[in-house]
């Protein structure tokens, strides 16, 4: 089991839950799971996702089950939106003057088009025009309820140990 502060390696398929696409694969990080399913995109990088348990900086689903598996299991649950991707929250949503938006991103950006701001927050543009450029900043799945199957495949570091990033720098590809 992954305890705090230890790297866990897992893949992960989520699932939405409710509505009419429920059962519609959102995200994958297995690339069998991507190509049976006929989402598979040659621009993505399939690969697991290695995270530091207690970090935060995965929906915590993920930090909670790999904390309760063996590397080798695999548990699916379902996810209410603040133990995935969160709340829609209307305050993440700003109209601005496009020479406001220009000065943010370098550009006005078209309508649909992904933008990050000088302190590196990603939103989308979802309306443009002469007086507006409107950014959501929430993420794509805030409020959605998610089915997430989770496979834990490793987990190493101590508690405090290198990050994931660093890891295969100092020692190595693991085997």
């Amino acid at each position: 089991m992954a305890k705090e502060g230890q790297i866990a390696v897992v893949h992960y398929t989520a699932r939405l839950v409710d509505g009419p696409e429920s059962g519609a694969i959102v995200d994958t990080t297995d690339v069998d799971v991507a190509q049976r399913e006929g989402i598979y995109h040659d621009h993505r990088d399939y690969k697991p996702l290695e995270f530091r348990v207690g970090d935060g900086g995965v929906a915590p689903v993920l930090e909670d089950v790999v904390q309760d598996l063996e590397p080798g299991e695999t548990r699916t649950e379902i996810a209410d939106p603040e133990r995935a991707f969160g709340e829609y929250d209307e305050d993440d949503v700003h109209e601005l003057e496009p020479d406001a938006v220009e000065e943010l991103v370098g550009e006005v950006p078209e309508e649909g088009s992904l933008v990050t701001t000088d302190d590196n927050r990603t939103g989308w543009v979802t309306a443009v025009d002469d007086d507006r450029v409107v950014l959501d900043f929430n993420h794509e799945l805030a409020g959605e309820r998610l089915e997430v199957e989770i496979r834990l495949l490793d987990v190493y570091g101590k508690p405090g140990d290198d990050s994931a990033k660093t890891w295969e720098k100092k020692y190595g590809k693991r085997q």
